[in-house]
């Protein structure tokens, strides 16, 4: 990322924050690089686990050209992508966890690997997040595709 993309979303990310200056502070001075932002005003998080998102974001990124940020735990057990609010109180797929409001998550500052957590895809500051139906879509083909390859099913054969 280049400074001002980072600026950008450090804003954006901030300003979800009850104190922005405190979360910069967090990014700063915490150990593990770290901050806690609340989910819900700004964006919704959808938890998928690693061996469907990674998969899934890989799609995402052949259907459209930028997806909405997206976290990766350490190892990539888990993915998050960012979605509009108040898509968790909608969700009604199963092995799919959702920060919505009321709810708190890790975020490590952009472009930096901090406390195991990671960008995969890494906010532009413009407030790009993932379409719900779209992300939907894009978990569907990986986990058939996912089914298909522990049939032994090939694509075209």
């Amino acid at each position: 990322m280049t400074g001002s993309e980072t600026k950008a979303a450090v804003e954006w990310l901030t300003s979800a924050a009850p104190d922005p200056a405190a979360c910069r502070w967090e990014w700063e001075r915490h150990p593990q690089g770290i901050a806690l932002l609340p989910a819900g005003r700004r964006w919704d998080v959808l938890i998928l686990p690693g061996e469907l998102g990674r998969p899934t974001l890989d799609i995402l990124t052949r259907l459209i050209d930028r997806p909405g940020p997206v976290l990766a735990d350490f190892g990539e057990s888990r993915t998050g992508f960012f979605v509009p609010p108040g898509t968790v109180s909608r969700w009604v797929g199963t092995g799919i966890r959702g920060c919505g409001h009321g709810t708190w998550i890790v975020v490590p500052y952009p472009g930096r690997v901090a406390g195991g957590v990671r960008w995969l895809v890494p906010p532009d500051g413009s407030g790009t997040l993932t379409d719900a139906g779209l992300l939907e879509l894009a978990m569907h083909e990986a986990a058939g595709a996912a089914a298909g390859d522990a049939l032994g099913e090939r694509p075209g054969g």
